[in-house]
């Protein structure tokens, strides 16, 4: 099955070894420049605690025009290329079925385009055909000790970009650092965020946070610095607002 270590593939991986055993699953995971570089790493580890084969490759959409361009339709084409890499990986090591983490919110999202890609690709969901929603799947995971259950939801580093701005290996690296340091500033000031985004507009930064941190972390010290210290030039504008997922969504909508 296609794995990013979130919750929802992570209850799909679980439940395919309860229900088949570890010698008829195995997971992928994108290991690009999109991804993480933690997230590569809590899905080893919660791979190899399943005890299943764990096949990690490079799906290469930074190659292709449509994803790099970065339109609304970006995850399409990063989808298509990662299910092309699955596909290829399962019949190669002898599996019949891909299945993927998409739940029945997802459904409901006007805006995932990669959902007409698992589609194409013939992909199952057992989450979405069992009507399990994002809390469904959050209290089964609690339920069977799974340590997703309450793991925030980490979309990939391209989401973070505004559709129009060039996707590049530059920009995700740079979000990726930036993110890194904005929590390495807050921790010391006890701000435990839960969910943080740093958004790549193009023309200015847009760091979300927590709703009841956002006072506290636009009033910190030296958060302008750690956005020099990512990569981003001092002169960029700078704003912190509440986190809300799917926020650029909202943003090309208007």
């Amino acid at each position: 099955m296609v794995f990013s270590g979130g919750a929802d593939s992570a209850l799909v991986l679980a439940g395919a070894v309860r229900a088949l055993g570890t010698d008829a699953v195995a997971a992928f995971t994108v290991a690009s420049a999109s991804l993480p570089t933690a997230e590569l790493s809590a899905a080893r580890s919660f791979a190899a605690a399943l005890a299943v084969p764990h096949h990690i490759s490079d799906t290469g959409e930074l190659t292709v025009g449509g994803y790099r361009a970065n339109g609304p339709d970006r995850c399409y084409f990063c989808k298509t290329s990662m299910l092309d890499t699955a596909q290829h990986l399962a019949a190669v090591h002898g599996y019949r079925t891909i299945a993927t983490g998409t739940n029945a919110d997802d459904l409901h999202d006007p805006f995932r385009p990669g959902l007409m890609a698992g589609a194409q690709h013939g992909v199952r969901t057992p989450l979405a055909a069992a009507g399990l929603s994002k809390a469904d799947v959050r209290q089964l995971s609690r339920q069977w000790g799974l340590a997703t259950g309450d793991k925030p939801a980490m979309p990939c580093l391209a989401s973070r970009i505004a559709y129009g701005v060039r996707i590049t290996p530059y920009r995700l690296t740079r979000i990726e650092r930036a993110e890194a340091e904005v929590r390495s500033r807050c921790e010391p000031a006890g701000l435990a965020l839960r969910d943080l985004r740093v958004r790549d507009l193009g023309h200015a930064v847009r760091i979300e946070v927590d709703g009841p941190y956002v006072d506290a972390v636009r009033d910190l010290p030296g958060i302008d610095r750690a956005l020099a210290t990512a990569g981003f030039t001092q002169d960029t504008t700078i704003t912190v607002e509440p986190f809300r997922s799917g926020n650029l969504n909202t943003l090309e909508q208007s």
